[in-house]
């Protein structure tokens, strides 16, 4: 996905990229960009606050589909997506939201469109996602976005 490899390419991490190592480039970053460092014109100072937002921004997202922060999930993970029925579903832009019964909800990101209609015309939805989706794609939670670092 385009998002994913922009937000490493702006942090400078590669997709091996660890929760210490994310955080110390976040800290580096975040210290050369901050916006009271840039006071001398408040152009200036507008352009580091947005960089600095978006740096803020790439960091939490990779720290969510980070495989650490995946792992230390893995249990709620899978008993959602083995227990919980498919509450409710939404595809855009290759992401795929699926909210669950139990109140999670998960982003799963490149979803081909074709998976997406399988999806849509399954007898049973939870099962061809079962199948077809939780374990194939690079997913996080959106119920709960942050996590420990």
């Amino acid at each position: 996905m385009k998002k994913i490899v922009d937000y490493r390419k702006l942090l400078g991490v590669t997709e091996a990229a660890e929760l210490q190592e994310l955080k110390s480039t976040y800290r580096s970053l975040m210290k050369a960009w901050h916006p009271d460092k840039f006071q001398e014109s408040e152009e200036s100072k507008l352009e580091a606050e947005e960089k600095s937002k978006t740096i803020i921004e790439a960091y939490h997202f990779l720290v969510s589909i980070a495989p650490e922060t995946r792992a230390q999930s893995l249990a709620e993970y899978t008993a959602t997506t083995t227990i919980a029925a498919i509450a409710d579903f939404e595809y855009k832009s290759q992401v795929l939201r699926v909210d669950f019964t139990d109140g999670n909800s998960y982003e799963y990101f490149d979803v081909p469109r074709a998976v997406y209609v399988k999806l849509v015309n399954a007898d049973s939805p939870g099962r061809f996602a079962r199948r077809h989706i939780y374990n194939e794609f690079v997913y996080r939670s959106t119920s709960k976005l942050v996590a420990t670092a």
